[in-house]
């Protein structure tokens, strides 16, 4: 599982660590691992062209250090300061030592350049200085930024102006929230963490990524006394005259979800429309193990949602459920919820623009955990999944702008609610259904159907098993 930190974490871990070695040390483990992959990236260091952006702090020094060892083995290294009555001396001194230079603007050409401007303490937008610096990036220069984007709040992702887009971050220690959340995450590039010994103090992450290894470990698992029952049965209260589709994707997620059975519950043109694609649906209402309510219902459907959400079984709600959600009324449930909205759904939900929500989507996703007392699963660029307003929110590493298509949703709902009725906690649900479904986006390449991204589902089921 790929873990990431928050920015106060990581400074106590840091000092923690530090009080225990010589002075300095942090630093050039750091400055080493960032030269080692700067010294990957170049096709050859020996007459490299390399331009330092050096902002006043730590990042600055690790920057410089780094500069000075590519310096030691023959590459052409400029440093420009963002204030130059304040770069750090031992760096300055390092980098000058090993025949870099220290120069007033930025060079037009660059094979590399490293972005050490600002560091994970920076907040809100660039200063002008920083931001002029950005805009003079040798155009065709590998850009690595330096523990993280300049431009990019390293606990949240949100970028509030002018940040660097890089090619590669390189980042020390522990991973940061901001690398693996958009829009952040966006603007990182490849990921690559250097380990500078602070494993060993780090207490629980506040985000977290599975991998296979994690979704494997989840998935549920047939036995030799299992039945259709025992396995779980899912009940889909989806579609309508004006979006039967919804009710067949739906189902279709649903089916190859885990559960032993599906059953859909809805009008009887719909019912019909699902039966001629999935011969193998229960219809009617009847005993099930979790409730999907919402996909493609429209203003139809409100009794058998209400009916639903009064039963003491996990429901996940998406799509037109989710409007006029009564807080007290999920809270005051039972059995988990689960909700899955998109961006705009989200924005409803909290009464704010939707750009609001894209802006800060951790803000957004723990908030409406707190506001309506349910696990939150918040799709987009990065899919967030919140459980609880303490705890790690999981990000899901498989996403894929493929999945940017009509009735994709309605596939992960299925795919979700089939594995709440397989016994998975709804954290757990939603993490895996989210793995699952971009990992079959993923594997089927696009342009893709939502049709299509329901039956790559066993195949990526199988890769997650037996990579």
């Amino acid at each position: 599982m790929r873990t990431a930190y928050s920015v106060e974490t990581v400074r106590a871990a840091e000092r923690e660590l530090m009080a225990r070695l010589p002075e300095g040390t942090l630093m050039q483990r750091a400055a080493a691992g960032l030269a080692a992959v700067c010294v990957r990236l170049l096709p050859r260091v020996y007459g490299a062209r390399v331009v330092l952006l050096v902002g006043p702090g730590d990042n600055g020094g690790d920057t410089l250090y780094a500069g000075a060892r590519l310096a030691r083995r023959g590459a052409g290294v400029t440093a420009v300061a963002m204030d130059p009555a304040r770069v750090h001396a031992g760096g300055l001194a390092a980098l000058r030592a090993a025949g870099g230079r220290l120069a007033q603007n930025v060079p037009q050409r660059a094979d590399l350049v490293l972005d050490g401007l600002v560091g994970i303490g920076g907040r809100g937008a660039l200063r002008p200085a920083a931001a002029a610096l950005v805009e003079r990036i040798p155009a065709g220069a590998v850009v690595v930024a330096v523990d993280l984007p300049s431009g990019v709040d390293a606990d949240t992702g949100e970028v509030a102006g002018a940040a660097v887009t890089a090619d590669v971050t390189v980042t020390f220690g522990a991973y940061k929230p901001g690398l693996l959340i958009d829009p952040g995450a966006s603007r990182t590039g490849a990921l690559s963490l250097v380990d500078i010994g602070l494993g060993e103090v780090l207490p629980e992450p506040a985000v977290e990524a599975l991998q296979h290894a994690d979704v494997a470990g989840l998935l549920p698992e047939p036995t030799a006394t299992s039945d259709k029952y025992r396995r779980g049965v899912v009940g889909i209260v989806a579609g309508s005259a004006r979006y039967p589709g919804a009710a067949v994707l739906a189902v279709a997620g649903a089916l190859r979800g885990g559960a032993g059975a599906v059953r859909y519950v809805g009008p009887r043109a719909v019912a019909d429309a699902v039966l001629a694609r999935y011969p193998e649906t229960l219809i009617g209402a009847g005993r099930v193990q979790s409730w999907v309510v919402g996909p493609g219902l429209g203003d139809e459907g409100g009794p058998e949602a209400r009916e639903a959400l009064s039963q003491p079984v996990p429901v996940l709600v998406d799509a037109d459920g989710l409007r006029g959600l009564d807080p007290g009324a999920l809270r005051a449930r039972a059995a988990p919820t689960l909700l899955t909205p998109h961006a705009g759904e989200a924005a409803a939900l909290l009464g704010v623009a939707r750009e609001a929500v894209e802006a800060g989507r951790l803000g957004a996703v723990r908030e409406l955990v707190s506001r309506y007392g349910a696990t939150v699963l918040l799709k987009g660029s990065t899919t967030l999944v919140a459980s609880g307003a303490e705890g790690a929110v999981r990000v899901n590493p498989t996403g894929s702008p493929w999945l940017a298509t009509a009735g994709s949703g309605d596939v992960l709902a299925g795919l979700g609610g089939s594995l709440l009725a397989g016994g998975l906690g709804a954290g757990d649900a939603a993490s895996v259904a989210a793995y699952l479904h971009g990992l079959a986006a993923r594997l089927s390449g696009g342009p893709l159907l939502a049709q299509q991204l329901a039956e790559a589902l066993p195949v990526a089921w199988r890769e997650v098993r037996h990579p």
